[in-house]
């Protein structure tokens, strides 16, 4: 059976007491759940060790990483440095980090490959913008994501990976993705793992919808068979509203 998933990527907020605060109590609320999804939080980079620390039931993820092992690459983060603090799972190939810095999907899938070396599992991220939805390519960008970004994986590894489907259209806008358009974006993706591999590759994948997921309106994207969680941003920023989220299973 695939994972139930719920993950807050908390992108570029909090300050260290704050981010701690937030840890503590998204952990005290994890234990209180009532649903049995995975909880997992991705702090800033500087927050990693120190939350580390502060939980147990939830598990650790970073928001991205280098697609080196090491060297002269100032400013980056390695897998192996995110393994040494206790990250469990890394963000790759988020719609920011391919809309403001450029990442494309070779980079992706270089980043992607080095993770599962190193033992991190990666919560592969594709998605489509609002040009693209409305101008019928949103499937042919997602195949490109995901065909190149996942390239030369063996099942293996696959069983190691999350993926999320971001309708990039939707996310920080207040505009959700309707159930209907969440699931038929997620059953294509599945679809799509039974060309790229196989039935059993496709069955067991996660696939997590991302973009203006609510407690109020979880329930409802929860409840598609191909929807197997949420990758969540502002929500996450307050552990009651994140909790929400996890207890719409």
């Amino acid at each position: 059976m695939r994972k139930k998933i719920v993950a807050g990527n908390w992108k570029m907020n909090t300050l260290l007491k704050e981010g701690m605060e937030l840890a503590k109590a998204v952990e005290k609320l994890e234990k209180e759940k009532t649903s049995d999804a995975l909880v997992i939080i991705a702090p800033p980079y500087t927050h990693l060790s120190r939350v580390k620390d502060l939980i147990q039931g939830v598990k650790l993820s970073a928001q991205n990483c280098a697609s080196e092992e090491g060297g002269a690459y100032t400013g980056e983060v390695s897998p192996d440095m995110l393994k040494s603090v206790g990250v469990e799972y890394v963000i790759i190939g988020h719609s920011e980090r391919r809309a403001y810095y450029g990442e494309d999907d070779e980079e992706l899938n270089k980043k992607t490959k080095l993770a599962l070396s190193k033992g991190l599992k990666p919560i592969f991220c594709c998605g489509e913008v609002l040009e693209e939805r409305e101008g019928g390519k949103l499937y042919d960008v997602i195949r490109q994501q995901i065909s190149v970004g996942l390239k030369d994986l063996s099942k293996e590894e696959m069983a190691e990976v999350v993926i999320a489907y971001e309708p990039v259209w939707a996310i920080g806008t207040g505009v959700v993705a309707s159930p209907e358009q969440a699931q038929e974006m997620h059953k294509f993706i599945r679809g799509l793992l039974v060309e790229l591999y196989d039935d059993q590759v496709a069955e067991d994948m996660t696939i997590l919808y991302g973009g203006s997921c609510k407690p109020s309106n979880a329930a409802e994207l929860f409840a598609n068979p191909d929807v197997d969680g949420g990758l969540i941003g502002g929500a996450s920023l307050k552990a009651e509203d994140f909790l929400g989220i996890v207890n719409a299973y």
